[in-house]
């Protein structure tokens, strides 16, 4: 992890802080003053400041079910962080692994691991994402069969050279289906329906790997499992 994260994680500095140190060389690495703040370390490497060894707290996992009007960023823009959910310190050097759109409410992963984010939402994973999905026209019982097959072999998107990668539509409803997808281009739930002529309405994501939503209310959070951690290491 870069080195002024390290710093943040192993003491209570905010990363200015950590930043302001490290140009004045109050910080050593493996014995070596180090000033940049963007170095790669590593747990296993000797990382003093002012004489005291670092040791970097335990990484944090958690999910949050994410309300709509709400951004996954760590900083506030139109829309409020969904940062501001979570009732524990330094809460905002946490991150989104894997971010929904504002008006999209479900299921979000949110900690400090880099390498475990980015096992998240690496497309070479092709970790099963699962949505919940209203449109505005109806899906005609002749149409289902003929659809789900065109999600399955891929859908062309406006601006994308190839194809979507297989998708499995299952519907619930007239105008309510669940859609899983092993990637995340940009609005990519909304590009794909509108490529075949329809609108979401409402989208929601439930599952993330084997990480099921299930009865987290609204705005609330909690820690993964180890087994819930384990499958994204």
């Amino acid at each position: 992890m870069r080195l002024d994260k390290f710093i943040c994680k192993s003491t209570e500095l905010t990363r200015n802080e950590a930043k302001k140190l490290l140009k004045k060389g109050f910080v050593l690495v493996n014995g070596e003053v180090a000033k940049d703040a963007s170095m790669q370390v590593h747990e296993n490497n000797s990382i003093t400041l002012d004489g005291e060894a670092l040791t970097a707290r335990q990484s944090r996992y958690l999910m949050l079910h994410k309300v709509a009007e709400t951004i996954c960023s760590n900083v506030d823009e139109v829309y409020p962080s969904v940062l501001h959910f979570i009732d524990l310190d330094k809460a905002f050097d946490l991150h989104i692994a894997g971010r929904l759109d504002a008006d999209t409410t479900g299921l979000v992963l949110i900690t400090d691991d880099g390498r475990w984010s980015h096992n998240v939402i690496s497309p070479k994973k092709e970790c099963p994402k699962v949505y919940r999905v209203w449109l505005r026209d109806d899906i005609l019982p002749e149409r289902i069969d003929e659809l789900t097959a065109h999600f399955k072999a891929g859908i062309q998107l406006q601006g994308e050279a190839q194809l979507t990668r297989p998708a499995i539509l299952v519907q619930v409803d007239t105008d309510e289906v669940l859609l899983t997808i092993t990637e995340g281009k940009y609005h990519q739930v909304k590009r794909m329906f509108a490529a075949v002529g329809n609108r979401v309405e409402k989208l929601h994501r439930e599952k993330v790997g084997t990480i099921e939503l299930a009865d987290l209310a609204p705005g609330e959070w909690r820690y993964l499992t180890e087994d819930e951690v384990a499958q994204f290491l």
